[in-house]
């Protein structure tokens, strides 16, 4: 258990690392994919398109308002949640892949500059 802990907080260290580094390479479009992973919307956030971000938020918030409501209205048992967290992680992972792409066309990156942490996009 501590070997695997130990091995946890290394990668973290690395990822971090190489996340903060100056010379930021285009492979931190990671970044935005995995924002939108976990809320869909934030990696279109970070990739400057709010328009498509707030679509984003939007459906994946009408994603559960309605599994809520469908599950209250037409009682599908213990099959209605995973029907509805599985259009919830579909919607999460399109979104992690739209964000991935675009900050990879765009060039994104993340680093440290004489001025502080810094967005920076190639277009």
């Amino acid at each position: 258990m501590k070997k695997a802990m130990v091995v946890l907080v290394i990668a973290v260290g690395v990822l971090v690392g190489m996340t903060m580094s100056a010379g930021a390479q285009a492979t931190d479009a990671w970044i935005p994919g995995f924002a939108s992973l976990l809320i869909p919307g934030l990696g279109q956030f970070l990739n400057d398109e709010v328009g498509k971000a707030f679509t984003h938020l939007g459906v994946a918030v009408a994603i559960n308002v309605a599994g809520y409501y469908a599950n209250v209205l037409f009682p599908l048992g213990y099959y209605g949640y995973p029907i509805w967290g599985l259009a919830h992680l579909t919607w999460s992972l399109y979104s992690a892949y739209d964000a991935y792409t675009v900050a990879q066309q765009r060039g994104f990156s993340f680093g440290l500059t004489n001025d502080g942490l810094a967005l920076s996009y190639r277009f």
